[in-house]
């Protein structure tokens, strides 16, 4: 098995675990709703809470985000924001916060621009890893070559309809986290968890002691809560990016607030 060496990732969840804690891993998109707001946001966050941020390059065809995330790549795109921006938007953060950054992008970007230059200016920017929805273990030997060349961690996705056997393969290739998807279908803000989402997790527990991460449809605090019993991540996505598109000149003291409500929550 190959793997990157110790990064912050790691540390984060060494750290947490001893702490007996649970990461609270936002998502925000580089570039919404303006290109210096989304650096400033991913700086608030953090201050407000946050262990981890996955910062997403706009992508003008995805395939595992829903409309409130696809409405946001939009907007960026509009803002002209381009990949080497996301990598200096984590560059001038690195000035304000030493806290995990996770690109999370497809794969037709990192292999347009290049994959080893993606890696280097990457790493060189200051991010921590990289998610890729659209790359299977099958696929990602060039990529995670890339990788651990610049100690990338490369984050794999664990679906409920994946096989035991498929979740064994899908664990052993993902680095730093492994990406838990709580339902079949898109990213978006649900009213309810999953019925059977314990059951996934424990699943996904007995092929591997590797942190696990809960993504796709969590928007309240006692979501937030009742995630971080059972995993060690809990990723927030389009119900942050919904508040950000929601409240305008005041989003940044709206995602510190609410990233403040839902770290009190898991934490109580």
């Amino acid at each position: 098995m190959i793997t990157t060496k110790l990064n912050r990732i790691d540390e984060l969840f060494i750290r947490l675990k001893k702490d007996n804690k649970t990461a609270l891993m936002p998502y925000l998109m580089a570039g919404f709703p303006d290109i210096e707001t989304s650096l400033n946001l991913l700086i608030a966050v953090a201050e407000a809470g946050a262990d981890l941020v996955e910062f997403g390059i706009p992508y003008s065809d995805p395939l595992a985000d829903g409309p409130t995330i696809q409405a946001a790549a939009e907007r960026a795109l509009r803002n002209n924001i381009n990949t080497d921006i996301v990598f200096d938007l984590v560059k001038r953060a690195r000035e304000k916060t030493d806290i995990p950054v996770v690109i999370m992008t497809y794969y037709n970007t990192i292999y347009r621009y290049g994959l080893e230059r993606f890696a280097n200016n990457a790493a060189g920017a200051g991010v921590d890893g990289v998610i890729v929805p659209d790359l299977p273990p099958e696929e990602a030997a060039p990529w995670r070559e890339a990788a651990i060349k610049y100690s990338l961690a490369t984050v794999m996705l664990a679906a409920p309809t994946s096989t035991d056997e498929r979740l064994k393969k899908v664990t052993e290739a993902s680095e730093g986290f492994v990406y838990c998807v709580s339902l079949t279908g898109v990213t978006g803000a649900r009213a309810n968890l999953p019925s059977n989402l314990t059951d996934f997790i424990n699943r996904v527990k007995r092929v591997t002691d590797k942190p696990l991460a809960v993504g796709f449809g969590i928007s309240r605090p006692e979501q937030a809560k009742q995630i971080s019993q059972v995993a060690d991540g809990v990723i927030i996505g389009s119900a942050l990016v919904n508040l950000i598109a929601d409240t305008g000149a005041r989003c940044i003291e709206a995602a510190k607030k609410y990233i403040f409500e839902i770290k009190a929550s898991m934490d109580s």
